[in-house]
């Protein structure tokens, strides 16, 4: 779950006191204490689901000192929350599913499945495995309860109390369906005693097939899908009639892995770790669909040809392009390489890492299944149904874009009719929600300028409930709307609303909100809206004593027609004399992200930071460049084929309204990030010298060719086919244009943006004698740091890269 603002009083959640800090009773700040461990700063509400009976809410908070999370249980009734011991941790409730009926409900605990008799409160252990068991739900009749393990199904007869298998896969091939060749055939026509031993073992299993088909007690017979793949996923119709099975290629290889070395060790001995492979090196394995009969133990391929457009080249100017300069070059074995395939291949599940964009999700009732498959090119999203008497998909809808499909706004499902499809989709320009009976016209749920998401449908089907910006960009509510489209209500009134999980009995909404320096709480409120009922409070009053600077949500206008681009400001609000303040501008990793929001920001080091820096005399300004994520889809891929360029364009656009508002001194402006912020701070020394006084690029990609496949080829395509486009992007190709002091920063086991990237950059500034570059590499950090001497050192610098080449006046 995402997180929640704070609002007022009820229980407390209690936690130990913390030290007073420097910045308690609004001392001066110092980077000691910005940079230690968070610990001091209170524990964020985490993972918040209700119990069965809806009369608690349990959620976690990390301990301090440690990552161990406890677990907490707070009663509605009198507000209180209490930390649960082992032993209550073992008889706690886990987040529940019910039955049609709601009469039975069931949930994982520590791996194993769980089921309560909603009357008589009754607990059932339906497992006790050293496996991991999860996804649990009843069956369409509600009687018997499916879960899995693995890419295993079983089902739990209610009343019998046993557990089965609901189905045997053997992906080989059936060794009684082998034809005898001809010198087996030879072989039983020479020989009685061979012909008796066959009549024996067919009369047997003849035998053995009539006694299994007669007693339902027995655990079902092997199916056999053929030895050329090998499970991915597997999902269960809750009819019990029906398998979808999701297959790779058996024995797909995913190409080279680069590794990264750790020198500080317990062994103390370097020891050497595999990260993942490179962007074009390996392709996504395509994956493919199977329909198993379970009654008929019969299986069907699920062929992809027929989905719209699946036989286009989405990339077949940019092909062109390269297949021609690379045979002009004589590489024709490379241009070769480059055939667009005729029928393009599909993931239907997808890894995190993959951005999402696929899945399968059934009816309640089993009777309809929707497929989402996502094109490995990423230009295609489809979201079909299963003709089960066929044995073929049928296209529902299909998303395409020229750049990318999001990553995000991928949910669907089935409306309670199990006819009707909804789903969320950018067709417009934003993410909005969409419903479509099958075979039926799309129907637009929702409208505008906005973007929904979180869509969660109500136990009796009668509303959606949903998160969005609708109030503005930077503002996120609960908001709710009839499931057959109508009104779209403002449920919560936080702005800084996180996520949110309906009660079973579809009454009341537990909400995570969170403000700038208040981590996300747990509040609970009805589901149709009024006051909320404030929760927790895990604040650490070192923290909360200091007079934090509010950062000034504010417009900046785009000269290169974009409209506004929103921004955090910190510092002064009144103008100040033309060139006497020095700024610094920050720059959010991910690309895809949002910070400039009125949640608690992932990045709370860096505003205190930017504290600091007022403190200092500086001014702070931190953009939501395009690329960023809440602002529609042509915010988001304005960056195809060119990363770097227009949030480069946003960014100056930020430093000339900070001279223009704020009296900031051009001359004087210092630029940093991490992440996809170190790369655009590369990109901003390298792609405009002269603008910045100096830059600090933390953990930066240097060369986006060496960075991963689901990420990079979304927005600039395969390296092979699209080479111009990561030139045009990776500021190692910027490297002769550095002039302005330069600071990289990157940890020594990042297994996320290598390491390699800033040392390669390094050298390059060497071979072209550039001067005022530095490198600080950290032994124990990945892409995360998660040491505060870290922290601190790296910080510490910053600051006095900052203190000495963008504060001093200029002559």
């Amino acid at each position: 779950m995402r997180r929640m603002l704070f609002a007022g009083l009820a229980a407390f959640a209690a936690l130990p006191a913390a030290a007073l800090s420097p910045a308690a009773s609004g001392g001066p700040l110092d980077l000691e204490t910005i940079m230690a461990n968070p610990d001091w700063i209170g524990a964020a509400v985490e993972s918040p689901y209700w119990s069965v009976d809806g009369r608690s809410l349990y959620y976690s908070l990390k301990q301090d000192g440690s990552k161990v999370r406890d677990l907490y249980r707070v009663d509605l009734a009198s507000g209180q929350s209490v930390k649960l011991d082992p032993a209550a941790v073992a008889q706690a409730d886990g987040p529940a599913v019910f039955d049609r009926a709601h009469r039975h409900a069931a949930f994982v605990r520590h791996g194993d499945i769980f089921m309560i008799d909603l009357a008589s409160g009754r607990r059932v252990q339906v497992t006790r495995s050293t496996e991991a068991e999860s996804s649990p739900r009843f069956s369409s009749d509600n009687r018997s309860l499916q879960y899995r393990q693995g890419n295993n199904w079983f089902v739990y007869d209610i009343a019998q109390g046993v557990s089965a298998p609901a189905a045997v896969l053997r992906f080989v091939d059936d060794p009684q369906a082998k034809q005898p060749d001809q010198l087996n055939a030879m072989q039983l026509e020479l020989f009685k005693s061979l012909r008796e031993n066959k009549s024996d073992k067919d009369a047997q299993r003849a035998n053995d097939d009539a006694l299994a088909a007669a007693d339902p007690g027995r655990a079902p017979k092997p199916i056999y899908l053929g030895d050329g793949g090998e499970p991915v996923d597997t999902e269960l119709s809750p009819d019990g009639r029906w398998m979808l099975v999701v297959t790779k290629p058996k024995g797909a290889k995913d190409g080279k892995h680069p590794e990264v070395t750790h020198y500080v060790t317990d062994s103390g001995y370097a020891e050497r770790q595999e990260t993942r492979t490179y962007v074009g090196r390996d392709d996504p394995t395509p994956q493919s669909l199977v329909l198993v009969d379970l009654k008929a133990a019969k299986f069907y391929p699920l062929k992809t040809d027929g989905l719209p457009g699946i036989k286009d080249d989405p990339l077949k100017d940019i092909r062109a392009n390269t297949v021609a300069a690379l045979q002009k070059a004589g590489k024709d074995d490379q241009a070769k390489a480059l055939k667009a395939p005729e029928v393009r291949p599909v993931r239907i599940v997808s890894s995190a890492d993959d951005g999402g964009g696929g899945g399968i999700v059934w009816s309640d009732d089993g009777q309809n299944v929707a497929v989402q498959l996502r094109a490995i090119d990423n230009k295609d999203r489809w979201i079909a149904s299963v003709d089960f008497d066929k044995h073929a998909l049928l296209n529902q809808h299909r998303l395409t874009d020229n750049a990318w499909i999001n990553w995000n706004f991928n949910d669907f499902g089935w409306l309670k009719d199990g006819r009707t499809l909804w789903y969320l989709s950018e067709e417009s320009g934003y993410s909005q929600l969409y419903s479509k009976s099958l075979g039926g016209k799309a129907k637009a749920l929702t409208t505008g300028k906005f973007e929904v998401s979180h869509p969660a449908l109500s136990d009796d089907g009668q509303w959606f409930y949903v998160r969005t910006n609708q109030a503005a960009p930077y503002s996120y509510d609960v908001y709710r709307l009839p499931s057959g489209g109508g009104e779209l209500t403002r449920v919560t009134q936080y702005q800084g609303m996180d996520d949110f999980v309906l009660s079973p009995d579809g009454r009341q909404l537990a909400v995570l909100h969170s403000s700038p320096y208040v981590l996300p709480q747990l509040a609970v409120q009805d589901a149709a809206g009024g006051a909320p009922r404030e929760l927790t409070n895990t604040m650490k009053p070192a923290f909360t004593a200091h007079p934090w600077i509010q950062p000034q949500i504010v417009p900046v206008p785009s000269s290169h027609g974009a409209g506004s681009i929103w921004a955090k400001y910190y510092g002064p609000s009144d103008a100040a004399d033309a060139g006497s303040r020095p700024a610094v501008i920050f720059v959010h990793g991910a690309g895809y992200l949002q910070n400039v929001t009125l949640s608690y920001s992932n990045y709370f080091r860096e505003q205190m930071f930017h504290n600091l820096l007022v403190q200092q005399g500086y001014v702070v300004l931190d953009m939501d460049y395009r690329a960023s994520e809440g602002y529609g889809r042509d915010w988001r891929t304005a960056i195809y084929r060119q990363m770097g360029h227009p949030e480069l364009d946003d960014l100056l656009d930020g430093k000339a309204w900070l001279v223009k508002n704020h009296g900031v001194d051009p001359r004087r402006v210092g630029i940093y990030g991490g992440s996809y912020g170190g790369f655009m701070t590369l990109m901003s020394l390298l792609r405009a010298p002269g603008e910045f006084a100096a830059g600090s690029a933390l953990r930066p990609v240097t060369d986006w060719t060496s960075y991963n496949h689901e990420y990079t080829s979304n927005i600039l395509n395969d390296p092979q086919l699209d080479p111009e486009a990561y030139a045009t992007s990776s500021p190692i190709e910027y490297a002769d244009q550095l002039q302005d002091p330069l600071l990289m920063q990157h940890g020594l086991i990042d297994d996320n943006v290598l390491t390699s990237d800033t040392i390669r950059l390094y050298q390059r500034f060497i071979e072209l004698h550039k001067q005022n570059f530095w490198m600080s590499l950290y032994p124990m950090e990945r892409h995360g740091f998660v040491h505060p001497d870290s922290w601190y050192d790296e910080y510490r610098r910053i600051d006095e890269l900052f203190n000495t080449y963008v504060k001093p006046v200029k002559q």
